[in-house]
């Protein structure tokens, strides 16, 4: 049932593209490359970890070694990889994954775990199986078939088995013509579960699903400063291949079975845009009907539609400034027992006073509301909640001959309030955060200093949290070819929860690398991290936790094998 339309519509794309882009091929650009380039790199990542409070939350040791190699055959580049894990002994598995993607002139294969870009509506995940792609100038295209998500069958028996999924299989094109300015594109995406691929006792609980999804994305710039882009698609999905056809005819019956589980549905936004002198700002609106589904997305918010605004403009050349508005409502379905509503604001400004300073602040706000659904809300409950920050941030940069100075500050309040005239003021947050960082650039032994400072509180009802974080670090290349990296850092962190608990650790890190040759890098980190409870009538700890990590890492780059071309290439 799914084999014709396959190959009907895989053969008309490509023999509608193929006249098109293969004439505007130069095929004697292939003497001109180089007829023979083998190359890579091969590593590894080894990691040792240490815990006096066990290591149930991850392996004591994993291991990591990876393979590149890339084959260049005149132009023809075919890229391989290849990868090994231990890191999850708790399956005791490797994890191998596997893609070549050779790519000539505007032309790309995908052989393998894969990506290809379409319509954020239509497909946004990758396939494990083959595509090939074509991308010029003004014409573009593609095509794919492979497997979507591989099947999850645990014994239906056992109690910890994982949620059952089929094995999901897909294919799809995509069509494109236009420069930045002007253009349209096509996509399309057939996605379906195969059922006998999970056990039958599991098929009584999971229904298998398969839809189609049609998208087009277009833009029109009628005037230099003036843009209109749109973005839609639809989807046909039904929820359960196991429902009896529709016994009448539809316009699908070629590529899709409809069913009693058929669901149609769309989704999609549109906006103009305006840069004229200096000023940017755009309008957007966006919809996306209730239950609207693609198999090829990992996940898709639906039933709502939102409207937004953006501004951004410069003043007297030294001031910039830019804001956004937009406001996003629920339940198109009207089937809600409520609406929700939301609308999210924000404006930044930023400016340099002189040669030194710098100045920026902002504002950002978050207001959600509800509305009658099915049902009338109560006063009493009605969600009615304002989340609010402003920030500011001054910096100042300051270079001599022998020094380069670089203060900066930070200032941050945050507030959470429940704006219900019913509320007692259980849920309402306020945090302060303020921070100050200073970076000393010592030329003479060009090195580098960085200490920083941190400091939360957060009151809620009847609770207070407190943190302050301070660490000092430094970074040095040595060496004629400054080939041997050495930084380190030491950090001190308290936390309190008032009249509750307090804790203070003590951390540090230590990296070094040393590139030899410029094709073997090695490098090496370690940290540790001291850690316990403070005893709540004292101030002092007796840091009796420790995490220790150690990692030591290798990477080699070679060429295998290198016949360079003779012919003179054109400048």
């Amino acid at each position: 049932m799914f084999i014709c339309p396959k190959i009907r519509l895989t053969t008309l794309f490509v023999s509608i593209l193929l006249p098109i882009v293969v004439f505007g091929q130069n095929i004697s650009d292939i003497a001109k490359s180089d007829p023979l380039i083998i190359s890579g790199a091969i590593g590894t990542h080894n990691t040792y970890r240490y815990s006096s409070g066990g290591n149930n939350y991850s392996s004591p040791m994993s291991n990591a070694f990876y393979l590149n190699l890339n084959i260049s055959l005149y132009g023809f580049n075919m890229p391989f990889s290849l990868y090994y894990s231990n890191d999850n002994l708790n399956f005791n598995y490797p994890q191998i994954s596997f893609n070549i993607s050779p790519t000539y002139k505007n032309w790309t294969g995908y052989f393998g775990q894969s990506s290809m870009s379409m319509s954020n509506y239509v497909m946004n995940m990758s396939f494990n199986g083959i595509g090939i792609e074509y991308s010029s100038e003004k014409i573009r295209g593609g095509v794919f078939w492979g497997r979507l998500r591989n099947a999850i069958n645990d014994d239906p028996t056992d109690p910890y088995a994982r949620t059952p999924q089929y094995k999901r299989m897909g294919w799809g094109f995509k069509a494109g013509y236009g420069s930045n300015k002007n253009y349209i594109d096509i996509y399309m995406l057939r996605a379906y579960d195969c059922e006998n691929t999970i056990d039958e006792l599991w098929r009584q609980q999971v229904s298998p699903q398969e839809n189609i999804v049609v998208g087009v994305k277009g833009c029109v710039t009628p005037l230099n400063w003036l843009s209109f882009t749109a973005n839609a698609a639809t989807s046909i999905f039904n929820t359960d291949l196991r429902a009896p056809d529709v016994p009448i005819k539809t316009d699908f019956d070629n590529i899709f079975d409809v069913k009693y589980s058929s669901l149609m549905r769309f989704a999609g936004d549109l906006s103009a845009n305006i840069n004229v002198k200096g000023v940017n700002a755009s309008i957007s609106y966006r919809m996306v009907q209730p239950d609207y589904t693609s198999l090829g997305t990992y996940y898709m918010s639906n039933n709502y539609h939102s409207l937004g605004v953006t501004f951004g403009t410069t003043l007297f050349n030294k001031v910039a400034l830019s804001g956004t508005f937009s406001g996003q409502a629920d339940n198109l379905s009207k089937e809600q027992l409520y609406t929700t509503c939301g609308y999210i604001y924000a404006a930044n400004a930023s400016t340099r006073i002189g040669k030194y300073f710098n100045l920026t602040a902002g504002y950002n706000g978050y207001l959600q509301t509800q509305r009658d659904g099915t049902c009338a809300v109560n006063d009493t409950t009605r969600v009615h909640r304002l989340m609010s920050s402003f920030s500011l941030s001054p910096s100042f940069f300051y270079e001599t001959d022998h020094l380069g100075h670089n203060i900066s500050l930070s200032g941050n309040l945050t507030q959470n309030k429940d704006l219900n005239k019913f509320s007692t003021g259980d849920s309402d947050v306020k945090t302060t955060a303020l921070g100050l960082s200073y970076n000393i650039d010592v030329k003479p032994i060009d090195t580098d200093f960085s200490l920083t400072y941190s400091h939360q509180e957060s009151d809620g009802f009847n609770s207070k949290y407190i943190s302050d974080v301070a660490s000092l670090s430094t970074s040095r290349s040595f060496l004629k070819e400054k080939n041997l990296n050495l930084s380190a850092s030491v950090s001190l962190c308290y936390n309190e929860v008032e009249r509750q608990s307090k804790s203070l650790s003590l951390g540090g890190d230590f990296s070094a690398s040393f590139n030899l040759k410029k094709v073997h890098v090695f490098s090496a980190s370690a940290a540790f991290n001291k850690y316990g409870d403070v005893n709540m009538t004292k101030t002092r700890s007796n840091l009796d936790c420790t995490d220790i990590t150690v990692s030591l890492n290798y990477t080699y780059t070679f060429t295998l094998l290198a016949i360079k071309s003779k012919v003179k290439k054109e400048e």
